[in-house]
């Protein structure tokens, strides 16, 4: 591996380690060349997800920094070659490598920056289905990106990572409903909010009552129903695949089931799984991919 590639795998590697936080602990069950590249998926989609959040900057900076990506993105992927390119971002040497390597489709990279261009309008959803077209495009592709790396072996893997990265963005939904009002974003469809007549200034309100707690207990059990049916993905997926998968279920299905354990108060705290917990989950998943790989 020359300098400037594994001088991008460290930058990445470091990255996820400082930011990913339930994603990171996960990481640790794979091989080391895809726990390389799971670092190197992460630095992306992250370094994206900042560029529409640049708080500092007005919104058309922010449009502006993200068509600046989907250009330099466009070159290094038609070009396949970052060395007569401009300045790249440091993340994109290991990304071009590992997307040859594991042969991940380069629309998958482009759909996230879609979906992150849609945040820098006001967030507002009429439907779910309109909900689950957003969701595909910063948490789908995500899911089908992760298959690649990790391995599978039946194309019914695709339909069950999708699920499986809606289930996750739902989860991220509940828990930041507080954090993203702030930025004038709500994701909860405005058919889930009539249904339990409950309103954006109730959000904003922060309004804890019947009808909140009634209406975040709908929502945890469709995004629960969506790891249900992502479950079929064990059976596509390669061990490495099938151990990675099991801690994420764990870690983020475990969120869901704090947010029950504390009555759906999002507003009052921002809910996680305890440090300790997540390495034990990480610890199991390493101690079963040694036992297995003896």
């Amino acid at each position: 591996m020359n300098t400037r590639l594994s001088d991008s795998y460290a930058y990445c590697q470091q990255l996820a380690k400082q930011n990913a936080g339930n994603f990171y602990y996960s990481f640790l069950a794979l091989r080391k060349e895809q726990f390389q590249a799971m670092c190197v998926l992460y630095a992306y989609m992250r370094t994206v997800d900042d560029l529409g959040d640049q708080s500092e900057l007005s919104l058309i900076d922010r449009g502006d920094a993200l068509r600046i990506w989907r250009r330099e993105l466009h070159l290094l992927l038609e070009d396949e070659s970052v060395s007569a390119a401009p300045p790249y971002h440091p993340c994109f040497p290991a990304l071009l490598d590992v997307i040859q390597r594991y042969r991940i489709p380069h629309e998958y990279f482009f759909a996230v920056i879609t979906g992150v261009e849609s945040d820098l309008q006001p967030v507002t959803f009429t439907t779910f289905e309109q909900l689950k077209e957003y969701c595909y495009h910063v948490a789908g592709v995500v899911g089908l990106c992760c298959i690649h790396i990790w391995g599978f072996h039946d194309e019914q893997a695709f339909a069950a990572g999708v699920e499986c990265g809606l289930a996750f963005q739902l989860t991220n939904i509940l828990r930041d409903l507080a954090e993203d009002i702030q930025m004038g974003r709500v994701y909860l469809p405005q058919e889930d909010l009539n249904r339990f007549e409950y309103t954006r200034s109730d959000i904003e309100a922060q309004v804890y009552d019947q009808r909140f707690r009634e209406m975040m207990q709908f929502e945890v059990e469709r995004a629960r129903s969506y790891y249900q049916s992502s479950e079929r993905l064990f059976d596509y997926l390669s061990p490495e695949g099938q151990r990675i998968l099991k801690a994420m279920h764990r870690i983020y299905g475990g969120i869901l089931s704090e947010m029950e354990r504390m009555d759906f108060n999002v507003y009052a705290t921002r809910f996680g799984l305890p440090r300790w917990r997540k390495l034990l989950i990480a610890g199991e998943a390493i101690v079963a991919a040694r036992w297995f790989s003896q």
